[in-house]
């Protein structure tokens, strides 16, 4: 777009109209409308061994009761102080230690849980209890009920995503707490994943969520289907073997607003370069390797975070059989008909 040119005449008139709260479209066009997207948000690693001994010292300093969510919330470098690890998402990282009970309740946002480390405690979700163990996928809906507790010897860490910056930015935020720190349990455990998790559905099911009835889906299944998947070596060169988690009810995505990923690289590869409108969060659960993100290269390790933003170049490099989880605003940019991809050469 063609520079605007400053007169005396022109900058007398915008401050004019600026007192009726009016300004001149042609003065800001070229920040509303970018010839590609132009964001603040960065890449960046945050290290998991670093956040433990922070979640650790944390522990000892306020309980998960009187924080409501003991949590360190991970701020993008580009986006400090607006609790965003994206433009659109919030990340943090959970912990919950032995006795401790996060108490019940429930609020517009989405969030998802993918366990990073300990075993055996549990998060309860619109009355069913599920135990938690490391690679699992836990949903929490929209304005279900929810809380979490830790009955076992250790700690359990868990990363935290929510769809926090969407709902804000629709001014749409409602929450609650409950009266009882936990629920009241009236399903037995796996109930969802029985009913729907083995490719049935109950006959004239009537559900008004658009999330999946699945709330809980085991790392076991998720690793059995990138080992099956392996054996058709069908890879993908910008993205290994790549596997997105699904509503059985209608083959969407499981959250409404966050897409969520499993992929499996194997030892010694290297995609090819990628790049997409959505900024995306990866954290792997398994392996070792790298990751180039523009020109920052980010060496990795299990359950290290690290976020690529919107349209910048990414390639990964495994030393070892690797799986990495991902999540990314995609859903709400499909259905807006905004999402675009890019594949590049090696």
């Amino acid at each position: 777009m063609e520079a605007v040119t400053k007169t005396p005449e022109r900058e007398a008139f915008y401050k004019r109209i600026d007192g009726e709260n009016l300004t001149a479209l042609w003065t800001v066009m070229g920040d509303l409308i970018t010839p590609e997207p132009k964001s603040a948000c960065r890449p960046h690693l945050w290290r998991f061994d670093v956040i433990r001994d922070y979640m650790t010292e944390a522990g000892k300093l306020i309980t998960a009761k009187e924080a409501e969510r003991r949590v360190l919330v991970l701020e993008n470098p580009g986006l400090r102080g607006q609790s965003r690890i994206t433009t659109s998402l919030y990340a943090g990282v959970q912990m919950v230690v032995p006795g401790d009970v996060a108490p019940a309740h429930r609020h517009s946002q989405s969030a998802l849980r993918f366990v990073l480390e300990g075993k055996g405690a549990h998060t309860a979700v619109d009355g069913e209890r599920t135990a938690m163990e490391p690679g699992d996928f836990i949903i929490t809906p929209s304005m279900t009920w929810h809380d979490h507790s830790n009955e076992t010897s250790e700690p359990m860490f868990w990363l935290d995503g929510l769809d926090i910056p969407l709902v804000q930015f629709f001014d749409c935020s409602f929450a609650e707490g409950s009266r009882e720190d936990q629920q009241k349990i009236t399903k037995p455990a796996g109930d969802s994943f029985a009913r729907y998790g083995h490719n049935l559905l109950p006959v004239d099911v009537k559900r008004s969520s658009k999330t999946s009835p699945i709330f809980s889906y085991p790392y076991a299944y998720t690793r059995e289907a990138l080992e099956k998947a392996r054996t058709s070596q069908e890879w993908d060169a910008c993205h290994g073997l790549k596997l997105r988690f699904s509503n059985p009810e209608t083959g969407d995505f499981a959250m409404p607003t966050i897409g969520t990923f499993i992929q499996l690289l194997p030892k010694g590869f290297k995609t090819a370069r990628y790049r997409a409108t959505d900024a995306t969060v990866f954290c792997p659960i398994e392996g070792r390797g790298r990751s180039r993100i523009g020109d920052a290269v980010f060496e990795w390790g299990p359950r290290d975070l690290f976020v690529v933003p919107s349209w910048q170049w990414v390639t990964h490099e495994a030393d070892e059989d690797a799986v990495l989880f991902s999540f990314s605003d995609r859903p709400v940019q499909q259905k807006l008909d905004l999402f675009r991809e890019d594949r590049g050469s090696a």
